[in-house]
């Protein structure tokens, strides 16, 4: 039985496809408008642990995971947001300078996004379609809206009408009415709303640099009407799974439900799932705190991907996290132990190609970790486990042809459930390690000039700071090997 909170009614429930053994998921995708930092990229983690999750079941999953390239406004933590276009706001910063037009600038973070989206050895979506390339079935979804009496126009757009659907607030709590009308007075000015809870679905702006003709003139799509129309366009009336960060709970996602349900007349989704926010050091990730980190920044400094994945997903997503450059490290050394234990089953002589075949031990180790994730995706006992099968077979610094396959067995099957034990897209050897901002070879190779000149003293000063920063280099016949020292 695969458990998850539902963040509806409250409860850990178990997770029920509609079609029985066939997962329907939608999970928010980001608004590229800049590089996807490490906080977001833990909402994609944990929804791709979900993916990984119902397929150890056996589970079909039909996966949809957005890009928004057009209509996200800047203030919208209320139902109705306004200010700028996110993708506008961005082409005009200093970075935006780099981009002829605002269709190259949201080409560039979608293709860096799935660059990142890789690295970190994220399940590809089944589909990852972009509000842009739907904008007929989000008029087609505005129209009917209107025609139904939940929507009507005015000069400045086209708006959901709030009070028509009885059940608006049920997702996040917000229902009284006129608490949402304090919460968007100050923000949303538009005297021809006919109440100030109600949210665009249209904005009539013919100076928008991204604008299409609708029946209400030329403009652009309110940021909650995408999602709606695209999960109905790829997994039909009804979700099973719909996923997202915490913050998406109100407006996004209400605003979805009462948009949807309207539209269709059928329940939008039977399951909710949320994410929880995570900090840096223990405060909230800020540009101004300095402890802002894109993952392509992490990586750029050498850090190894799947370190950085093992890291975001160490805590469960259902409480917050708190990320840290030793709980990096920390992530790496277990990163370091996996790759010990593949290669000496690889010493072994058992080859890539063969499946392997376990033992009780490992049987048991991967049907606790599987439970674990089964468990609310309980990541810290699955993890746990993860670490307490490598232990299992570095005890000894050779392998039996029975153990190497038992290891083999446990490694793929933790991989696919976890991800982390194999590489990354865009291999991890090629993040080469950085020591006092200096990389690895060119103290390895200052190490060798230096015994070559008979300076043991220094060459001896180089190993102990390679080993301080918890790497042990290895000399060869063919030079000198550095792996991550394996505790």
């Amino acid at each position: 039985m695969f458990r998850l909170y539902d963040t509806q009614s409250r409860t850990v429930k178990p997770l029920t496809p509609a079609e029985p053994g066939h997962l329907r998921f939608y999970c928010c995708g980001p608004t590229v408008y800049s590089y996807a930092h490490i906080g977001n990229f833990r909402t994609f983690l944990a929804a791709d642990l979900v993916v990984r999750t119902a397929e150890a079941l056996g589970w079909k999953v039909t996966y949809v995971s957005n890009i928004t390239d057009v209509g996200h406004l800047t203030q919208d933590d209320v139902a109705d947001a306004s200010g700028e276009d996110k993708m506008e706001k961005a082409l005009h910063s200093k970075e935006g300078e780099a981009f002829l037009n605002i269709w190259d600038l949201a080409r560039h973070y979608a293709d860096a996004f799935e660059d990142d989206w890789a690295r970190l050895n994220l399940r590809r979506p089944t589909v990852r379609p972009r509000a842009t390339e739907h904008m007929r079935e989000q008029i087609q979804a505005v129209e009917k809206l209107i025609e139904q009496g939940h929507a009507y126009e005015t000069p400045t757009g086209v708006y959901f009408k709030v009070g028509s659907f009885s059940d608006y607030g049920k997702l996040s709590g917000n229902r009284d009415q006129d608490s949402l009308m304090r919460a968007v007075r100050a923000v949303v000015q538009d005297d021809n709303k006919q109440h100030p809870a109600d949210f665009a679905l249209w904005k009539k702006d013919d100076k928008h640099l991204m604008q299409w003709f609708s029946p209400w003139g030329w403009g652009f799509p309110g940021w909650h009407i995408e999602c709606s129309a695209m999960a109905r366009a790829y997994l039909g009336d009804t979700l099973d799974l719909h996923a997202g960060g915490e913050d998406l709970v109100f407006p996004h996602h209400e605003c979805e439900i009462a948009q949807s349900e309207c539209l269709t007349e059928a329940p939008f989704c039977g399951h909710w799932m949320h994410v929880r926010f995570l900090q840096v050091d223990g405060e909230k990730m800020a540009k101004s705190a300095g402890n802002f980190y894109t993952v392509r920044e992490i990586l750029e400094k050498g850090h190894d991907p799947m370190a950085l994945r093992l890291a975001l997903i160490s805590t469960p997503y259902g409480k917050p996290a708190n990320f840290t450059l030793q709980s990096l490290r920390d992530a790496m050394s277990t990163i370091e132990r996996l790759r010990e234990v593949r290669r000496r089953v690889a010493a072994a002589g058992v080859p890539e190609s063969i499946a392997g075949q376990p033992d009780a031990e490992t049987e048991r180790l991967y049907g606790e970790m599987l439970e674990a994730m089964c468990d609310d995706l309980n990541t810290s006992v699955a993890i746990a486990k993860l670490i307490e099968g490598a232990r299992l077979f570095l005890r000894d610094p050779e392998l039996t042809r029975e153990q190497a396959e038992a290891a083999q067995w446990f490694l793929r099957r933790a991989d696919a459930l976890l991800g982390v034990v194999g590489e990354s897209a865009t291999a991890s050897e090629e993040s080469e390690p950085m020591i006092a901002g200096q990389p690895i070879s060119e103290l390895v190779e200052a190490r060798a000039e230096a015994k070559k000149a008979k300076d043991f003293a220094r060459a001896d000063e180089i190993r102990a700071q390679v080993e301080a920063a918890g790497w042990e280099l290895r000399d060869g016949p063919d030079g000198t090997e550095w792996r991550r020292r394996v505790e």
